[in-house]
C-alpha cells in the first residue's frame, strides 16, 4: 500500500489532497449557506442574508481556506502558491507550531484564524478583505491544479496572476465588509482538520495538549476512488446546490 506524499511529507504519512480539501471546503460553505437552518447559522455568525452572488464568492475563498492548516507544511499546496515567499513562510510557521500537523492542526487554530479575520475585516479594511480573498483564491487555483504542476516561476506565476484576477472581479461584487469572511475562514479550517482526522495519522484537535483524534476511514489517499468518485461528487454538489440557489429562476 504506497501513501500519498511530496519531498517534505513525513514517509508512511497519509494526507488528503488539496482538491478534497478545497472542494469540501466549497462543499460546506454552500450547504452552510443553504441547507443548515437559518436559526442554527444565527448562533454561529449572527442574521444570515447572503446574497446570490456572495454565495458563489463564500464558495471560492472557503475552498481556498480548507487548506489554510496546511500553512504549516513546507512542501504542501500552499507553500509552491506564491513561489518563495509562500515556502519561507510555510517553514517559519512548521517551526513555530511544532511540524506539520501540530499546531494548525487543533481548534485553536481554527478559533484564531476566524477571529484574526474578523479583527482585520472590521479593524484594518478593504485592503485586507482583498489581501486574504487574494491568498484563499491562490491556494484554491494552486489545488485545484488551474496551474503548472511544481515550484518553478511558470507554476507560481501563473498563480498569481489567476489569483489576482480573481480578486480584481470580486472586488467589484464583493460587500465593502463581508460579515461572512471570517466564517469561510474559520469553517475552511475545521474542514480540513476533519478531513485530516479520517486519515490514520489524526489531528491534536486540542492542542498544545498531544493527544489526537483519528477516525482511520480512509486508508489510502489519492486513489481512483477519492480522485474519481468522491471529489467530482462533492464538486457536483456544490454546483448543483449553487444552480438552485444563486441562479434565479
Amino acid at each position: 500500500m504506497n501513501a500519498t506524499y511530496d519531498r517534505f511529507s513525513i514517509p508512511g504519512e497519509f494526507v488528503l489532497l488539496g482538491h478534497s480539501h478545497a472542494t469540501s471546503g466549497a462543499l460546506a460553505f454552500v450547504t452552510a449557506a443553504t441547507v443548515v437552518p437559518a436559526s442554527v447559522m444565527e448562533l454561529v455568525q449572527g442574521p444570515v442574508q447572503i446574497s446570490a452572488l456572495e454565495l458563489v464568492l463564500g464558495a471560492f475563498i472557503t475552498a481556498g481556506a480548507a487548506l489554510v492548516p496546511d500553512i504549516d507544511h513546507p512542501g504542501g499546496t500552499i507553500a509552491q502558491s506564491l513561489g518563495p515567499a509562500s515556502e519561507y513562510l510555510a517553514k517559519g510557521v512548521s517551526a513555530v507550531s511544532g511540524g506539520h500537523r501540530k499546531g494548525t492542526h487543533g481548534l485553536l487554530f481554527v478559533l484564531l484564524a476566524g477571529w484574526a479575520t474578523w479583527a482585520g475585516v472590521h479593524h484594518l479594511g478593504r485592503y485586507f478583505t482583498l489581501a486574504v480573498v487574494f491568498l484563499m483564491l491562490a491556494f484554491g487555483v494552486r489545488a485545484l491544479h488551474l496551474t503548472p504542476k511544481g515550484d518553478s516561476l511558470r507554476a507560481y506565476g501563473m498563480c498569481i496572476l489567476l489569483a489576482g484576477a480573481g480578486t480584481v472581479l470580486m472586488d467589484r461584487w464583493l460587500p465593502d465588509s463581508p460579515y461572512w469572511l471570517p466564517f469561510a475562514i474559520g469553517l475552511g479550517a475545521l474542514i480540513h482538520i476533519v478531513g485530516d482526522c479520517l486519515t490514520d495519522r489524526g489531528c491534536p484537535l486540542f492542542w498544545p495538549l498531544k493527544p489526537r483524534l483519528a477516525v482511520p476511514i480512509i486508508s489510502r489517499t489519492g486513489n481512483k476512488v477519492e480522485t474519481w468518485v468522491l471529489t467530482p461528487a462533492m464538486g457536483v454538489v456544490t454546483i448543483g446546490l449553487l444552480y438552485v440557489y444563486a441562479v434565479p429562476n
